[in-house]
């Protein structure tokens, strides 16, 4: 089953099991006398001022003949009533009549109380998580526009992130094993405690403010040569550009802090990796196999010269 497969089932399972805990295919929802249709209608006219039958129809994706005939019961049952829109003479604004607003309140309170019994009967860490994944599905289809990379300096708790991302990553696609997370902490081990503001820098990615990639500025031996160290995107990420943004971004600040030189070190295996260091304008300057983190790889030093046009889109 491909990775597409894999989501589509996922997100099944998921609605086969929301549907079912919060009772949504009952004829009728939380011991009120409205079909699930029914209550939302009645949630949206308990929201709006000027609403009118076209806008709920738009609103919630529902026929219009079904809105209409939905709405003729309401208005049978004394829940809602109409005046003319203020801007519109021919259309009519619906909203709820007293009535309509005290079975709203019944609504609510029996729904408030169903969500809520369906929280407290979960272990807290647990609930915590049906909070956070609600909120970051809200956000998911809420969002209007593409997401947008941003890149933020290091916060506390990043260089650990980095570090289990990256381990878990690696060991996932390419089957290295503990000892390149060994490597990738003592990296950032090093770099903490020798950072120095004039020669270091890093940064990491977000994506809707979720950690999805980094990037490390480290002085060498020479006071004039930098290295670009830790590049990573998280695979959700990938194809947005984020890779390319990272080290434009590295070269530009080892530019504008002096650096002559920006070298760095990878293997033949990180494709990708490779592809956006070449286009950035680095160039293999020597290659050697080697056996590390339990597979049999060859290391390749590239290196990028700053005093060039290296890093700003051009050929060198």
């Amino acid at each position: 089953m491909g990775d597409r497969e894999r989501d589509i089932e996922a997100i099944r399972a998921f609605n086969r099991i929301y549907t079912e805990r919060l009772g949504l295919l009952r004829p009728k929802l939380d011991r009120s006398p409205f079909s699930l249709s029914e209550a939302r209608l009645l949630y949206e006219l308990a929201q709006g001022d000027t609403v009118t039958a076209a806008e709920l129809s738009r609103t919630l994706g529902l026929d219009p003949a079904q809105i209409s005939r939905t709405l003729k019961r309401f208005a049978g049952q004394g829940l809602i009533e109409t005046t003319p829109h203020p801007g519109h003479g021919k259309r009519r604004v619906l909203s709820l009549t007293q009535q309509g607003q005290a079975a709203f309140a019944a609504l609510e309170r029996n729904t408030r109380a169903t969500i809520g019994g369906l929280v407290d009967s979960l272990p807290a860490f647990r609930a915590r998580r049906l909070v956070a994944a609600a909120e970051a599905i809200a956000s998911a289809f809420e969002a209007s526009l593409p997401p947008v990379p941003h890149l933020r300096s290091l916060r506390p708790g990043d260089l650990g992130l980095v570090t289990a991302r990256q381990a878990i990553l690696y060991a996932r696609d390419y089957g290295w094993n503990a000892e390149y997370e060994a490597l990738v902490a003592r990296i950032l081990a090093d770099f903490q405690e020798s950072f120095c503001a004039e020669r270091d820098a890093a940064w990491i990615a977000e994506l809707d403010g979720e950690m999805v990639g980094s990037i490390f500025l480290v002085h060498g031996g020479t006071a004039d040569v930098g290295k670009l160290r830790l590049l990573y995107v998280e695979p959700h990420a990938r194809g947005l550009g984020i890779g390319k943004l990272l080290v434009a971004t590295c070269i530009a600040h080892a530019r504008a802090l002096g650096y002559a030189r920006l070298d760095l070190w990878t293997n033949s295996v990180l494709v990708a990796a490779r592809g956006i260091y070449e286009r950035a304008g680095f160039r293999l300057v020597g290659e050697e196999p080697h056996h590390s983190f339990g597979q049999d790889l060859v290391g390749q030093i590239w290196s990028c010269d700053l005093r060039t046009g290296a890093g700003r889109g051009e050929q060198v």
